[in-house]
């Protein structure tokens, strides 16, 4: 094996991984119980399957075809910054439209910090 071989096989091997990671995704949306849960499984998992598989990509073309694909590098720099902030304001928006928690969860820490009084929010609860 030369050095193009491996590193072609090194890309499909980050491809795959890429959606080993997207499958863990759909696993974690399917069985967490709220909505909190379900997008935290979604973008951290999804995310990192998006940037294993275009690194893959990248990787991939690079050793096959000799070619440097800026387009590829530009989306994996989009993913790694728009996902998690976009994770992040749908659970802001949920949370500011009072979705509920979970049955099993135990602690609303941000409560607190935006209402001020704990004691409120156990009679709300109840």
């Amino acid at each position: 094996m030369n050095e193009n071989e491996i590193g072609e096989f090194i890309g499909a091997l980050l491809i795959l991984f890429g959606g080993i990671f997207s499958v863990i995704s759909v696993f974690g949306i399917i069985r967490l119980p709220d909505v909190y849960t379900r997008s935290h499984a979604a973008t951290k998992s999804s995310t990192l399957s998006v940037l294993l598989t275009l690194i893959g990509v990248f990787l991939y073309f690079l050793f096959h075809d000799n070619f440097v694909s800026v387009r590829v590098l530009l989306g994996i720099v989009f993913v790694f910054l728009t996902a998690p902030v976009a994770g992040h304001l749908i659970i802001r928006a949920a949370y500011r439209s009072k979705v509920g928690l979970a049955d099993i969860s135990v602690e609303d820490e941000l409560y607190e910090v935006l209402h001020g009084d704990s004691s409120e929010k156990d009679e709300e609860r109840m």
